[in-house]
């Protein structure tokens, strides 16, 4: 789905550059960027320190081109998704969209959803901008839907938009715990279809039964 996979030597991979930016990757992803080192980069890269300046002038250059990267990536899917997916979605198709897009994206041990973690929980800009993004694409689909006579009218779409968005991160950033707790990684195949299944019936169905004196009004 994803044309440009971070962990997949994009853009003249094979390059000390691209070699740098990668090894900052996924140790920024396992550790943080703070707890992380120019020479912890060089030796995970098996390069020099002298290359990281000439490069990318500092540490924090390379930061920026990790999150740049990342934010290209994370772009890509997004936009694979919305000429695709969005249609499967529209004909009663998977409701766990973003989880799907992570699993058939990146390849497996990938460090995207670690590092998509730290930037959403951070606060760092990139990570804004990005669920921000996703969030629009939200509203998008539920109008969308809403117009197809396949989701209900929202009294504030907004607003259900970002629930469902934070659910469906959920899968995505809590996969290792969702696995050691269900036996089943939301980003692989098999976890996705299980996921998948259970979303749809709580958004089709509900997760709960109504009382008679409950009312749409309350």
């Amino acid at each position: 789905m994803c044309s440009v996979p971070v962990g997949a030597a994009p853009e003249g991979g094979g390059t000390a550059r691209v070699a740098v930016r990668e090894a900052a990757l996924r140790l920024f992803a396992d550790r943080g960027p703070d707890a992380v080192t120019v020479r912890d980069i060089t030796a995970a890269a098996s390069v020099s320190p002298a290359l990281v300046i000439h490069h990318y002038g500092s540490k924090a250059g390379l930061r920026d081109a990790v999150d740049e990267q990342v934010a290209r990536t994370f772009d890509a899917m997004m936009d694979a998704l919305g000429d695709g997916e969005l249609d499967d979605a529209l004909t009663g198709g998977s409701t766990a969209l973003l989880a799907k897009a992570f699993a058939a994206g990146f390849p497996p041990g990938s460090p995207l959803p670690a590092y998509l973690r730290r930037l959403l929980l951070s606060g760092d800009p990139t990570g804004d901008r990005l669920f921000a993004r996703w969030h629009a694409l939200g509203e998008t689909v539920l109008v969308s839907l809403e117009r197809a006579g396949i989701a209900r009218p929202s009294r504030d779409r907004r607003v259900r938009a970002a629930f469902l968005l934070v659910t469906d991160l959920a899968a995505v950033l809590l996969a290792r715990q969702i696995e050691a707790t269900c036996g089943a990684d939301p980003l692989a195949p098999e976890g996705t279809r299980r996921c998948a299944a259970e979303a749809a019936d709580v958004y089709s169905r509900g997760a709960f039964i109504r009382r008679p004196e409950d009312s749409d009004d309350d």
